[in-house]
């Protein structure tokens, strides 16, 4: 046996076991699923929670922003239409430090009622965040982006779950926006494939982040666990893990929606996402204590593990790939080389003896079948309907081909403990 026959059999074998644990993860969301799809809420139309806007609890969120002056007077203004009690709704506006006009825009709201606004020399998001936080006199907070903007009905929609008081906080549905490009494009599928995934972690109680766009808090989890971390630019994957390590209930609402701005450029989403992932894998070797603790639940046996395992997953099957092209590639130029190149002139008809019924094309099939379920899903969650389009080719096409990239640089980051910089992630756009 050749060295070439031995590579490409230990090559198989691995790629067998990354496809099982990869295809355990989908059928366990599948079976999730099955069992709690009725449970889905989904509200299309405004709801009211009390009758007595006395009865409705008051929030705090926080909007900390560098460098959008751009974007910052469209995600206040968005707060200010929030479909909620005025007298319980209040911002916190945090300038950390930028070097535009943020301050300035933000000046335009000194004397507004709900507001309060600060200024700061730049610390991270989280020290804004937590400037917010010392500064909130109400039972219940959250952040907002300075780049997202909410839909009227989502505070409602969010604080509807807060009356199980198990629940210590909420996830909303994030929504790309203003799509220019193909780029683009492919994010919006992965925003829709993202809410059914989280939803189906909010069944088990494994959700691994709470996002910075209008994620919303019990103020008790913060006096109980303490205040936000810097936790490698991803504070809000941090204290979604501090949560689950002090067993506090975090729920999803796929139908509180809040709308984003994405990456415009490949350069620009490569920054972004391998930041998120560096900060995913040190966050989780930060908390690898949860891994396979019983005490611990789900975010132990399912969302840390398979976490890893759709990072290697990637890579390997990019490795795999590229090492069989090689090989094809290598085989065919010897072939021309010795024959040369023999265009037939023989009509050409398909023979099914020919078609490949290898066990990699089986599983690869299921693999990606797997992967368009839950597509067709989250985009039925976000529209009442699915229906294919062409954004599910752009998402293939693009993040087959950069996603291997970021996520072999946010590991190598990872080894050599580099941290990427959100300010000029956000400087680069």
């Amino acid at each position: 046996m050749t060295l070439a026959q031995i590579m490409q059999i230990i090559l198989e074998l691995f790629f067998y076991c990354f496809s099982f644990l990869s295809l355990y993860v989908q059928i366990y969301f599948l079976v999730v699923f099955l069992e709690k799809h009725k449970e889905i809420k989904i509200h299309r139309s405004p709801i009211k929670l009390f009758e007595n806007e006395e009865d409705y609890q008051g929030v705090t969120i926080t909007v900390p922003a560098y460098n959008e002056g751009l974007n910052v007077k469209k995600t206040v203004e968005s707060l200010l239409k929030l479909n909620y009690p005025k007298n319980k709704l209040f911002l916190i506006l945090v300038d950390d430090g930028s070097k535009d006009n943020t301050w300035e825009v933000m000046q335009e709201y000194k004397d507004h009622p709900q507001i309060k606004i600060f200024k700061k020399e730049n610390g991270g998001k989280y020290t804004a965040q937590n400037l917010g936080l010392e500064n909130t006199q109400t039972p219940f907070l959250g952040c907002l982006d300075s780049d997202s903007e909410v839909d009227p009905e989502s505070l409602n929609r969010i604080m509807n779950y807060f009356a199980d008081p198990a629940v210590m906080a909420v996830a909303p549905t994030i929504v790309s926006r203003n799509e220019e490009n193909i780029v683009q494009r492919a994010q919006k599928t992965d925003y829709e494939l993202q809410i059914y995934v989280k939803k189906m972690l909010a069944f088990v109680n494994a959700i691994h982040v709470t996002p910075g766009p209008f994620s919303i808090f019990r103020k008790s989890v913060f006096e109980k666990i303490g205040p936000y971390r810097h936790a490698h630019q991803t504070e809000d994957q941090e204290i979604a893990m501090r949560m689950q390590q002090n067993h506090m209930r975090i729920e999803h609402a796929p139908d509180a929606y809040v709308y984003t701005n994405t990456p415009k450029t490949v350069k620009a989403l490569y920054k972004q996402r391998t930041r998120w992932i560096y900060g995913f894998i040190r966050n989780a070797l930060d908390y690898k204590h949860l891994v396979f603790k019983k005490k611990y639940g789900n975010i132990g046996f399912i969302t840390l593990p398979s976490g890893f395992i759709s990072v290697m997953s990637v890579l390997f099957l990019f490795l795999f790939t590229g090492y069989n092209l090689y090989n094809y590639v290598k085989q065919k130029t010897l072939i021309i080389s010795a024959v040369g190149l023999n265009m037939s002139t023989t009509s050409f008809k398909i023979d099914p003896f020919f078609i490949n019924t290898s066990a990699i094309l089986f599983i690869s099939i299921i693999v990606y079948s797997s992967v368009f379920f839950s597509l067709f899903m989250g985009h039925k969650i976000l529209h009442g309907k699915a229906k294919f389009n062409l954004n599910i080719i752009w998402f293939f096409i693009v993040y087959s081909i950069v996603a291997p990239f970021w996520l072999l640089k946010a590991v190598i980051n990872a080894i050599r403990n580099y941290e990427s910089s959100w300010t000029k992630e956000i400087d680069s756009r």
